[in-house]
C-alpha cells in the first residue's frame, strides 16, 4: 500500500466514495506510472504474466488455461504485459485502464515488442464493452482493489463474459490488512482488525484532497460477491513464496513471505445459462 508514498502525504483510514476512489487512483497512477515500469517493469516482463510479488508466472500456474482463440480483456491492465503475453500464446488480449500513462507505456511496448494490445481508457465499474464479449476476464493485481463500488465491478464482469467464461483475478491477500505494511520484522505483528474494512487513504497535506485509496475485502466478502453475480467459485491459489525470491516489492518480502501469505488468487467461472 504504501510503495509510493510521497511526504508531503498523511495516511489515513476513513470512508471514501466511488467517485473519491477513481478521482485519487486515476491521476496517482499517473504520476506514478513512470516509476512503476522503471523499477518493475524488468520484473513483469514486456510480455510476461506476473500474478503478484511473488513472481508465479501464469506459465506456471495455468490460471487462464488455454488461450488460443479466445477473447480476453485484461481489467487494470497498465502496461499491458499480461494481455501481451496472451496475444504471443494465440489469444486476443485486449487491455483496459484508468491511467492515461500507463497507457502509454502500453503503446511504447507495443512498438518495442511488435506484440500491440488494443487498449482503452475506462473503468471496472463501467466497461464500454457490449453483453457476453469475452471469454475470459483478468485483473493481475489491477483495478478490483482500488474500486469503492466494487459489486458493481464483479457484476460489469459478469455481463461482458460470455455463459461459462472465466473471471479470475489477484489481490493483496486479505489476512495481509491485519498487519503493517513493512517488509521487515515489524510488518510481522498483527496491529488491527482483519474485519475492519475501512479504506486505506493517503491525504495531500498541503490541498486537502484524498490522493490514493485502497480498499479491503474478506476472503469471505470476495466470495459472496462472486456467488451473488452467478459465479461458481473454482479455485482460490494462495502462492507461497519461493525460497530462491529475494526481491522487496512495498510490503512484500521474503521475511513476510515464508510466513504468511501475501497475495490471493481468485478463479471463478460465470453461470452457464
Amino acid at each position: 500500500m504504501e510503495d509510493h508514498l510521497p511526504q508531503s502525504v498523511r495516511v489515513e483510514r476513513r470512508p471514501v466514495t466511488e467517485h473519491e476512489s477513481r478521482h485519487a487512483n486515476g491521476p496517482d497512477w499517473d504520476r506514478y506510472a513512470d516509476e512503476y515500469q522503471a523499477t518493475h517493469g524488468a520484473f513483469l516482463g514486456d510480455a510476461g504474466f506476473v500474478w503478484g510479488p511473488e513472481g508465479h508466472t501464469e506459465d506456471e500456474l495455468g490460471i487462464l488455461g488455454d488461450v488460443r482463440d479466445l477473447d480476453v480483456l485484461e481489467v487494470g491492465s497498465g502496461a499491458g504485459q499480461c494481455s501481451r503475453w496472451v496475444r504471443t500464446r494465440g489469444g486476443r488480449g485486449f487491455g483496459l485502464d484508468l491511467s492515461h500513462r500507463q497507457l502509454q507505456h502500453s503503446l511504447r511496448l507495443d512498438e518495442e515488442t511488435g506484440v500491440p494490445v488494443p487498449s482503452v481508457r475506462g473503468t471496472a465499474t463501467d466497461l464500454p464493452f457490449a453483453d457476453g464479449s469475452f471469454d475470459v476476464v483478468f485483473c493481475s493485481f489491477g483495478a478490483l482493489q482500488f474500486v469503492s463500488d466494487i459489486d458493481v465491478a464483479v457484476a460489469e464482469a459478469a455481463r461482458v463474459l460470455r455463459p461459462g467464461g472465466r473471471f479470475a483475478f489477484s489481490v493483496t491477500h486479505p489476512t495481509r490488512w491485519m498487519f503493517p505494511d513493512d517488509p521487515g520484522e515489524a510488518g510481522l505483528t498483527a496491529t488491527q482488525s482483519y474485519w475492519d474494512r475501512t479504506p486505506y487513504v493517503e491525504v495531500d497535506d498541503a490541498t486537502g484532497v484524498v490522493s490514493y485509496v485502497e480498499h479491503h475485502r474478506t476472503l469471505g466478502d470476495w466470495v459472496r460477491l462472486l456467488h451473488g453475480h452467478g459465479f461458481t467459485l473454482a479455485d482460490l491459489v494462495e502462492p507461497e513464496w519461493p525460497e530462491d525470491h529475494d526481491r522487496v516489492w512495498g510490503g512484500w518480502s521474503r521475511t513476510r513471505g515464508l510466513l504468511t501469505p501475501g497475495t490471493a488468487i481468485f478463479v471463478a467461472l460465470a453461470a452457464t445459462r
